[in-house]
């Protein structure tokens, strides 16, 4: 069943809930430890061994980087310094907004469709990155998992937002580029949308009605 045929089947939908990395803004370690490693190999490596998608996920969960940074230092001493940019830099690795989301956004908005957003972020970093990104003057509320201590795709993260956002899961469009957390939503009764790129997720919008 395509996304087109699931928005003519479903309900109205009263409120749109995006994801922020990888749909809103782009989101990539490399942006920043490109600019700390020349060699390509050793920015492999690092990437690859040091810090990892899988160890900054942590963070996501809640672990402080008073914790987590001098870990990883300890476990890799010749890389200290770098360990420490990935706290102190991590804005680096955020290099810009996703092409076209913010301008849906925006239309959404302008139609005055409820906004809100579910994302797994780091409590610290969100603090350092929310204020450098207006768009989110027109969310109504961000539920954080950093903050929260939970996160996508498990359920309760899901039961918080819906609590939060005053809307009932079958009247809200989740938009996620991760497969795993649109099953998860979608299995506890959500609409969702698995985003590729900001055009197909304008037709679906359209289909919708919402835009």
């Amino acid at each position: 069943m395509s996304e087109t045929d699931i928005s003519r089947e479903s309900p109205a939908v009263e409120a749109v809930v995006f994801d922020v990395g990888r749909v809103i803004v782009q989101w990539d370690l490399r942006a920043l430890f490109a600019k700390l490693i020349d060699d390509p190999a050793e920015l492999d490596r690092f990437l690859a061994e040091v810090v990892t998608e899988e160890w900054h996920f942590q963070h996501d969960a809640g672990r402080p980087l008073a914790e987590t940074v001098p870990e990883r230092q300890a476990e890799f001493p010749q890389y200290a310094a770098l360990i420490a940019a990935y706290a102190e830099r991590f804005l680096d690795s955020i290099p810009g907004r996703v092409p076209g989301t913010a301008q849906l956004v925006q239309r959404l908005a302008g139609r005055e469709v409820p906004l809100y957003a579910i994302t797994n972020f780091g409590a610290e970093f969100w603090d350092m990155f929310r204020p450098t990104e207006p768009l989110f003057d027109l969310f109504g509320d961000i539920v954080v998992s950093g903050r929260e201590k939970m996160m996508k795709p498990h359920p309760p993260i899901f039961a918080l937002a819906a609590e939060r956002f005053g809307h009932e899961p079958g009247a809200m469009l989740f938009i996620d580029d991760n497969r795993a957390n649109i099953d998860a939503a979608a299995a506890l009764g959500w609409q969702v949308h698995h985003f590729r790129d900001a055009a197909r997720l304008e037709r679906d919008l359209q289909e919708r009605g919402l835009i």
